[in-house]
């Protein structure tokens, strides 16, 4: 049985650095970007399950990104979740094409039981 792969977009470093750690050690094939304006190229290499993504990440932006993945004929139902430090996650999130969302600073087992429920 393969591995589940989570593909994550964040330009904190620590942030990628400690969720991948969380995944790996969960079973899950990660990779991780601290931009977003490859994203096609990027999901047409790795093929990820689940796609974990800032909403204010640098040179387009999670938004953007999330837009050309939804739009793209291939990816577009790779589930997307939102991770953001603004209040306004709830509010970006109803005005996009993603699955859920977390603000940061976000608890680790709510992370892990979101991406759990949608990368089945």
């Amino acid at each position: 049985m393969r591995k589940k792969k989570i593909l994550i977009f964040d330009d904190d470093t620590s942030i990628l650095e400690v969720v991948s750690i969380i995944f790996e050690d969960n079973g899950y094939e990660v990779e991780i970007a601290e931009t977003a304006d490859d994203i096609i190229s990027r999901v047409n290499v790795f093929l990820p399950d689940l796609i974990l993504m800032d909403v204010y990440i640098p040179v387009i932006g999670g938004i953007e990104a999330t837009r050309l993945l939804k739009d793209h004929i291939v990816h577009n139902r790779i589930p997307v979740i939102f991770i953001t430090a603004k209040n306004d996650a709830a509010f970006i999130s109803s005005q996009s094409s993603v699955v859920d969302y977390l603000s940061k600073p976000f608890d680790l087992g709510e992370l892990e039981r979101k991406v759990e429920k949608w990368i089945s």
